[in-house]
């Protein structure tokens, strides 16, 4: 009954942050699709084969994230000038390269609404705090990094950002860059669960 309790609290705490960050009214500024130039924003692409087939899981980590269901993807975060930094993997911070691919959906933000730094500065914090750290598909990841950058910057006035608040943050805000981003994401589950129904 607590658990059950503990989970409703977070999940309200979860949209109340979305709801304090203005989660997708921000216009885009300078983004330059066919050169992947995505100023001030969250970019986000699948992971091949785990998007593709579990768009939605538990990752089976308690506590904070103890029932709540995050995107499974890969998450960067863009400078000023849009270029992308991601968290590629062991003591590898990705420079204008996602790991996965291109971005497919992408979240703008105003870089007006940082409470505790400059956008750039900490963008540039949370690359050098990841490049010296072990990467954990669980619970220090891709997400977590761009989690450090809003937090350093204290983006709209929130200290608690983590991979769980922003795998839903895209999910329900972000933007597809095109038509092919939508079918990138979704058409290898639509045709995995066609093919499961059909040969059930």
């Amino acid at each position: 009954m607590d658990n059950l309790a503990s989970s409703d609290v977070q999940q309200e705490d979860q949209t109340d942050m979305m709801k304090s960050a203005g989660a997708g009214v921000v216009v885009d500024r300078g983004i330059d699709k066919a050169r992947s130039r995505y100023p001030y924003c969250i970019v986000w692409t699948p992971l091949p084969f785990i998007t593709w087939f579990i768009p939605l899981i538990d990752d089976g980590v308690t506590n904070e994230l103890d029932g709540m269901p995050p995107l499974p993807g890969h998450m960067g975060i863009a400078d000023s000038r849009g270029v992308i930094y991601d968290f590629a993997g062991p003591y590898t911070i990705g420079e204008d390269h996602m790991a996965f691919g291109r971005p497919t959906r992408y979240l703008p933000l105003d870089p007006g609404r940082c409470k505790g730094g400059q956008w750039d500065e900490s963008v540039a914090h949370s690359c050098e705090t990841y490049s010296q750290r072990m990467h954990n598909l669980c619970c220090d990841n891709c997400h977590s990094h761009v989690a450090l950058a809003l937090k350093r910057m204290r983006y709209a006035g929130v200290e608690s950002w983590n991979m769980v608040s922003l795998c839903f943050w895209i999910f329900f805000a972000g933007r597809y860059v095109s038509v092919s981003g939508f079918l990138a994401q979704w058409l290898p589950f639509g045709l995995g669960l066609t093919l499961y129904l059909v040969l059930r």
